[in-house]
């Protein structure tokens, strides 16, 4: 096997957002620095939002009080993008706002923006930070123990379940951390439970990624009239595409790197 990472990617905010980059500093016990360290909380007042941003315990299965695509998918025509401690709300490549994410008093703006840009979407919202624990599916979800991952995609695998439907799948659609070239189909559900190394960095392949009606949605539009989601069941039996890791050492990765399979 001769896997290589072809592309990285991470998600300052929460599910409305995705950044490309070319390497990245990884974390042990958090993931990709910078990923999923902002949230949007909804119908919490602001005593539960700190209660929500501080403690995963708190976060358990409360999908329904922070904007996700599932809950408020016209967020899905935006970007965020976050650079030097500026966090850029962008649509269309366009900026429409920027913030200093260490001036607290800012971030009511952002906030205020987007439900002047989307009056469906329901008052409050408070944007939420947390670095050292992440808003990852993984500190949400109440069917897991894990509080921080990293998503690993195999390009192969999504190659085929193209071909399989005859659809094009962008690959935007997973919101992976990592996708890698040179695996066969699928193979990469046989690394449950084993280590993988990347750059010297060791990496437990912890298990396969559920998917959400979230993948229905092309990037960058609200479009969701192509079923994913349904035609994953249909085609493989599962709701499943890529797994997810958790770091077991600090360090960094890049592109091209090469990934091993060591146990």
């Amino acid at each position: 096997m001769s896997a290589t990472i072809s592309s990285i990617n991470y998600c300052p905010v929460k599910s409305i957002s995705f950044q490309t980059i070319d390497k990245c500093e990884i974390k042990k016990d958090i993931g990709i620095i910078g990923d999923r360290i902002f949230a949007f909380a909804k119908d919490l007042d602001l005593e539960q939002v700190k209660l929500f941003e501080k403690s995963p315990e708190e976060r358990r299965g409360k999908w329904n009080k922070i904007l996700t695509l599932k809950n408020s998918p016209v967020l899905n025509k935006y970007n965020f993008l976050f650079v030097e401690n500026k966090l850029t709300l962008t649509f269309k490549n366009e900026k429409i706002l920027t913030i200093n994410v260490n001036e607290m008093n800012e971030y009511d703006l952002l906030s205020n923006k987007i439900l002047e840009l989307e009056n469906s979407l329901k008052k409050p919202i408070v944007l939420m930070k947390n670095k050292d624990l992440p808003f990852f599916d993984t500190s949400i979800s109440n069917k897991t123990v894990l509080s921080h991952s990293v998503s690993l995609l195999n390009n192969k695998s999504i190659e085929d379940f193209k071909n399989k439907i005859n659809q094009k799948i962008e690959a935007q659609r997973f919101r992976g951390n990592i996708h890698i070239d040179g695996v066969e189909p699928w193979k990469e559900r046989e690394w449950i439970g084993k280590i993988v190394k990347i750059n010297g960095i060791s990496f437990k392949v912890e298990k396969n990624i559920p998917r959400c009606v979230a993948i229905n949605l092309k990037p960058n539009t609200d479009d969701n009239s192509l079923n994913l989601l349904q035609s994953l069941k249909k085609t493989y039996n599962h709701f499943e595409m890529g797994i997810y890791l958790t770091a077991l050492d600090d360090g960094e990765i890049n592109l091209g790197d090469k990934i091993k399979i060591t146990i």
